[in-house]
């Protein structure tokens, strides 16, 4: 990988807009409503310090995660061309909630305490969209950098640098915390919650299906193993640290932190190799794996026995192999994730109880409306001692991942193998949203392989009848969470940006339980040197493949003349080694005696650019439609700010 040099190029959109793109509108739109609805549930439901309003108590640790959520994308919409303000507000929300965390005994330092890394990622999401959004923030660097040293440096005890190893589930500012915490100390049948999920252990004699546990003293033989077995060690969900570290290392490319996350990846990587690839969930305290599962590589906390199975593991293995991608420019690391989405679907079956036969499957079958008679392919999320079970649909979003990172032949054929039994038509765009701000992976891949032309008209439609449906809910419920419930908030956080985040940077959004969000572009406002598309200027990503992205940008303003810094890779890691524009002829608008509005003629343009940058100046009511030509991963990936005009350079690239 190389650094990128020297100024962007610059080239001038010169095709006046004859027919108003309808998606160009509504993206518009969305940005607008978008700018209203934050700033209500800021008003609603928050704090002059930024912290949700809240009166009730914090029974246990699982809540943390809970208080950041509901901001966590709004950091996303400022990257994509959200209001100037919202930055500030989002960074006091962060400061706000931390300090209420504080206040609870559950942050410390700024940093959780210590708790499992499925909760963790999902409470940093937030933290790292702050960190992406402004580079240029020396309180967020030096966070960004005290944190990921909770893990690489191993004095603060979490990690294990011998065995390479994190050496507990719960761990984090506090360092390593032995079991579970004081909520799992019995694990009793009264917890009607969790009974779908089934016993934590399937290998307690006498302890054989969930009623079991409703004698008390069964219940105390349960939480006594959970402590001992579940409690220590490391477990693949601990994978998503590397988030943490990655996010440092992309600040100054710090060695201690990437080698940090070649190494712990390398680990798991090595395990699974000898595991025929699949990767196991557990490592006992001397390095070992099924060290505290009598040799078995499935049982340890949050891995494929209880209580999510892939749902968990798979998140956790794809956040590692992107990190680890980021990080070396290489791809290897993908097969931590391949493998196990290859083991499930090589043991699946078409059914038509895909709402009922498995832990998860009543919210799939509720999102994407499946009638109960409809086949569908569902593959096995969990394996325990009797082997594969636990029947679900398959997660689109990893392949869909997968496809994206590599646009390697054999990552589409597994992703376009799903969808002749997925139950539904993938063209349709379901009209639903879930606080992963993820789920319409179907209708999106299909438009970008040509076969939905519909989906940004559809897909912005829906998200603004998202918007419109959550500040209905905020607007019925002006007070604080009905039963302390702490998801609520969750619930009504009005900011939507899934479908901003597909069509603007032609990627999925970041993967929920603690990715980093990548991109195949970004945007920057040259003029006024922030992030995000500037006013009025609208951008639809059409088509990404391995070789380019094909991408449109219109600029809406009657009046105002707009400069947009494109660039290639959420950190500038791709660079544009050339561009295909049209150029209009010089003859619009025309003789004025003339009945009919013109349709200007073009031809196109090829400029060599060479540079993750891009700077495309837009004059009012003009656009441009572009063809880059990219090599991905040129460069190392790295935080970097708009924060300065771009320069006018004094030559533009001569045409090829």
């Amino acid at each position: 990988m190389d650094d990128p040099q020297g100024d962007p190029p610059r080239i001038e959109a010169t095709v006046p807009i004859r027919e108003t793109p309808l998606w160009a509108v509504l993206e518009r739109r969305l940005f607008s409503v978008l700018d209203q609805a934050w700033r209500e549930f800021e008003a609603t439901y928050c704090g002059p310090d930024g912290r949700l309003t809240y009166d009730g108590r914090m029974h246990h640790r699982d809540g943390v995660d809970d208080f950041y959520e509901p901001f966590f994308n709004w950091p996303v919409l400022y990257r994509l061309g959200g209001a100037d303000d919202l930055l500030a507000s989002a960074k006091r929300h962060w400061a706000g909630v931390t300090a209420q965390m504080a206040e609870f005994g559950f942050v410390r330092d700024e940093y959780e305490v210590g708790y499992d890394w499925f909760h963790q990622g999902e409470s940093l999401n937030f933290f790292y969209a702050l960190c992406a959004a402004d580079p240029d923030d020396t309180d967020f660097r030096e966070r960004a950098l005290r944190f990921a040293r909770l893990y690489s440096d191993p004095a603060h005890g979490n990690y294990d640098p011998v065995a390479r190893i994190i050496v507990a589930p719960h761990t984090g500012s506090g360092g390593p915390r032995p079991g579970l915490g004081t909520e799992w100390t019995e694990y009793s049948a009264h917890q009607a919650v969790m009974k779908p999920y089934g016993l934590p252990l399937d290998d307690l004699p006498g302890i054989t299906d969930w009623d079991d546990l409703l004698p008390p003293h069964n219940a105390r033989r349960m939480g006594d193993a959970m402590q001992e077995r579940l409690g220590r060690g490391d477990t693949a969900i601990n994978l998503a640290a590397t988030s943490l570290v990655t996010n440092a290392w992309l600040y100054d490319h710090d060695a201690e932190f990437a080698d940090w996350v070649v190494s712990y990846v390398g680990a798991w990587r090595e395990r699974a190799a000898a595991n025929n690839g699949l990767i196991p969930d557990n490592v006992g305290p001397a390095g070992t794996v099924g060290e505290l599962h009598d040799g078995h590589w499935y049982g340890g906390h949050y891995g494929w026995a209880w209580p999510h199975g892939l749902h968990s593991v798979e998140a956790a293995a794809m956040i590692a192999a992107v990190n680890e991608t980021l990080v070396t420019g290489g791809t290897a690391a993908l097969d931590l994730a391949r493998v196990p989405l290859d083991t499930v679907i090589a043991h699946g079956v078409v059914r038509t109880d895909a709402g009922t036969a498995g832990s998860m499957g009543w919210g799939w079958a509720q999102k994407m409306a499946v009638a109960p008679d409809v086949p569908v392919q569902l593959v096995p999320y969990r394996h325990g001692s009797k082997g594969w079970f636990d029947l679900h649909p398959v997660p689109l979003i990893y392949p869909v991942w997968l496809w994206w990172l590599t646009s390697a032949s054999d990552d589409l054929a597994r992703l376009e193998g799903l969808e002749k039994d997925a139950g539904f038509d993938w063209r349709e765009t379901k009209w639903f949203q879930d606080k992963e701000e993820q789920g319409h992976e179907a209708p999106w891949v299909s438009f970008l392989l040509g076969r939905n032309p519909g989906y940004p008209e559809d897909a912005l439609a829906l998200a603004l009848g998202q918007v419109a449906r959550r500040l209905a809910l905020m607007r019925a419920t002006p007070y604080g969470p009905p039963d302390d419930d702490i998801h609520w908030w969750q619930r009504l956080n009005p900011v939507v940006t899934e479908v901003l985040t597909q069509l603007i940077t032609g990627s999925p959004p970041a993967l929920y339980n603690g990715g980093l969000a990548l991109a195949r572009v970004t945007f920057g406002d040259a003029l006024r040197g922030r992030p995000g598309l500037p006013d009025g200027v609208a951008a639809l990503v059409r088509e990404v493949d391995a070789r380019g992205v094909h991408l449109e940008l219109v600029n809406l303003d009657p009046a105002s003349h707009r400069e947009v810094v494109v660039q290639t890779g959420a950190f500038g890691e791709d660079r544009i080694d050339r561009v295909t524009f049209d150029r209009a002829a010089e003859d619009h608008p025309g003789d004025s005696h003339g009945y009919l509005v013109p349709d200007p003629d073009t031809r196109p343009v090829t400029t060599a650019v060479g540079s993750p940058r891009l700077v495309v100046a837009l004059p009012p009511l003009h656009r441009v439609s572009m063809r880059m030509e990219i090599t991905r991963r040129a460069h190392r990936a790295a935080h970097s700010s708009f924060s300065s005009p771009a320069p006018s350079p004094t030559t533009t690239p001569k045409d090829a």
